[in-house]
This record gives structure tokens, C-alpha cells and sequence, in this order.
């Protein structure tokens, strides 16, 4: 064997422990990512299991994605269970043994995330219509990650058959933002490691614009920005669907519980009260019942800003009086 041979023969012998060291060096990463947060308290990676174990791609574009119905899973160490039309509860059954249906659409503040169902607002309120006797079922149809435009449009594509007699928008102030596709792969799909890297490239490159949030929602709603148009489109859509259909409407704004104590958002709650007084939906704004409470003391989790069983029981108590008025 001639000494290029031999070099030849080095250079890929190399090249082979080097490859094999990696793969062994990035298997056993992944397993102490996976070891590490079995304890079910990264919220980033809570959020990727949830995508990965109860969301799938929608076909319709709009949606971007939906919930598995009939599927169930166990997330930041709370169980999530989905009913057969892909809402937060337990298989509904016969639809005809109510005389009144309220369905809520928002996202994962409305889905509850974090919060064990039975302390959901929405189970909350189910309780009290129950006590009272009333033949009424609360629905919850509240997807992560899901803006005013995509659950309008989830409505009328999967649930206007329910026959609802209420629809409750429940707001939160990001609902107006546009939202990309959700398109993935199947590395970010099933590594943890590779969707730790993609977060924290995220968050860097979020860090590196212009980090003002109330500068940020300042721009998303404005009239002319188009997430801000989607939205008041989507809102005027069901409006028009309730008039027509003898539809009860409402619409409750949520906080953001990071600043409650100095809020920078209530130009967020003026600008939602006025587009529901234009478009004829009872407006509730939830700020006031939230404003006294420690922003730490309402959080799911260390590092989860969705509101905790206390403030959805503070959700529940606001919102029940509008609805048996």
C-alpha cells in the first residue's frame, strides 16, 4: 500500500471517529435534555410537547394547525384531555339536551394552560349553571397559539354546527399579532435538543430588534397594520353571524399579568371596547378584578405568565354575571 493510500485510509478513519464521537455526543445530549426537564417545568419545552402530542397541521392554511380530538396528554404536569370535536373537556354527547350552548374561542389562556380542568373558568362556570340548574353546556374551544383571526375562522369551518346560543371572545392582547404558519421538520418536530437551539436563536433574535413591547403592540394596532385588519375582519364576520343567527355575543379582554400595577396596555382595552361597542358584542374588561394581585402570585408557573387557578376563579366570578344577565 503506497503512503497516499495510507493517508487516504487515515483521513477517512478520522473523519469516521469524528462523525461517530458527534453522533455519541449529541444522543447523549439529548437524553440529559430529556432527563432534565422529565420534571415538566421548562415551560419552552412543555410548549413543544404540546405541539408535538395534541396539535397537528391543519390543511387549512388560516389554522395552521389544530387539536387531535379525542386525544389526551400530561403537560407542565397537569393533564390535558381533548373531546371528540378537539375542545378541552370530556366527550360531549347528545347536543340536543341543552337548551343553551356557550362556546369561548381564544387561545391557550381560554384553553386553560397550566391549570387543572377542574379549576379551567370554563369548568367554573359549567359548575354554576349546573347549581343553578339551568340546562346549559360551557364549551371550551381554546388552541395554543391561536389568534382572533384563526379561531373566527375555526369556528365557522368546525364548530358553527354545534348550535351555539353564546359566543364569548375571549380577548387576549396579542390576538391581533399575525402568526406564521407553523411550518416544521422533523428534527424540531422530535428533538429536544434541536428545539432548545431554535428557541434560544429566536429569543436572541427577538433581543436583537427593537424589545419594547408597548412600542411593539403599538404598531400592531394600528388601523392600517394588517394583523390589526384580520383581526376587526374576523370580529365583524361573527358579529354579522350573530345578528343573523340570534347569537348572544360577548367579548372580555384579559391582562397581561407581567406589569399589573403599571399597566402599559389599557390602550389595548380602549381600542377592543370600542370595536365591540361598534360591533354590537357585550364587553367585559377583565383588568379591573386583576389589578390588586401580585403579577407572581397569578402565574401558572415560575416563568409561565398564564394566569393560575386563582386567576381563572377570578375569570369566572367576572365573566358569570354577564352571562345570566
Amino acid at each position: 500500500m503506497s503512503s497516499t493510500d495510507k493517508s487516504i485510509n487515515k483521513i477517512i478513519l478520522n473523519t469516521l471517529v469524528i462523525a461517530l464521537s458527534v453522533i455519541i455526543s449529541l444522543v447523549s445530549i439529548e437524553f440529559l435534555l430529556t432527563l432534565k426537564n422529565s420534571n415538566m417545568k421548562n415551560y419552552d419545552i412543555e410548549m413543544w410537547k404540546y405541539s408535538k402530542e395534541l396539535k397537528f397541521k391543519s390543511p387549512n392554511p388560516i389554522l395552521g394547525h389544530e387539536h387531535i380530538p379525542s386525544k389526551a396528554a400530561k403537560l407542565q404536569n397537569v393533564d390535558i384531555r381533548l373531546n371528540e370535536y378537539g375542545m378541552r373537556g370530556a366527550k360531549i354527547g347528545d347536543l340536543l339536551n341543552y337548551d343553551r350552548k356557550i362556546l369561548f374561542l381564544g387561545s391557550s389562556i381560554t384553553l386553560g394552560w397550566g391549570v387543572d380542568e377542574k379549576e379551567v373558568f370554563t369548568s367554573l362556570l359549567q359548575e354554576e349553571f349546573t347549581k343553578s340548574s339551568q340546562s346549559t353546556l360551557v364549551l371550551n374551544a381554546g388552541i395554543g397559539n391561536y389568534n382572533t383571526e384563526r379561531y373566527v375562522e375555526l369556528f365557522f369551518t368546525k364548530l358553527n354546527s354545534l348550535g351555539v346560543t353564546d359566543i364569548v371572545i375571549h380577548y387576549f392582547i396579542n390576538d391581533a399579532e399575525e402568526l406564521n404558519s407553523g411550518r416544521t421538520n422533523w428534527l424540531l418536530k422530535n428533538s429536544q435538543l434541536a428545539a432548545t437551539i431554535w428557541m434560544a436563536f429566536q429569543k436572541l433574535s427577538f433581543f436583537g430588534e427593537d424589545t419594547s413591547l408597548v412600542r411593539h403592540y403599538k404598531n400592531v394596532y394600528e388601523h392600517d397594520s394588517d394583523g390589526f385588519k384580520k383581526m376587526r375582519r374576523s370580529l365583524e364576520k361573527i358579529s354579522d353571524y350573530a345578528k343573523s343567527n340570534q347569537v348572544n355575543l360577548y367579548l372580555t379582554i384579559i391582562p397581561d399579568v407581567h406589569n399589573l400595577a403599571e399597566y402599559p396596555f389599557h390602550f389595548i382595552h380602549e381600542s377592543m371596547e370600542k370595536i365591540a361597542e361598534e360591533l354590537n358584542f357585550k364587553f367585559l374588561d377583565l383588568y379591573p378584578a386583576f389589578a390588586a394581585i401580585d403579577e407572581k402570585d397569578i402565574w401558572a408557573m415560575p416563568g409561565d405568565p398564564h394566569p393560575n387557578a386563582l386567576g381563572h376563579r377570578i375569570m369566572k366570578e367576572q365573566i358569570y354575571p354577564i352571562l345570566i344577565e
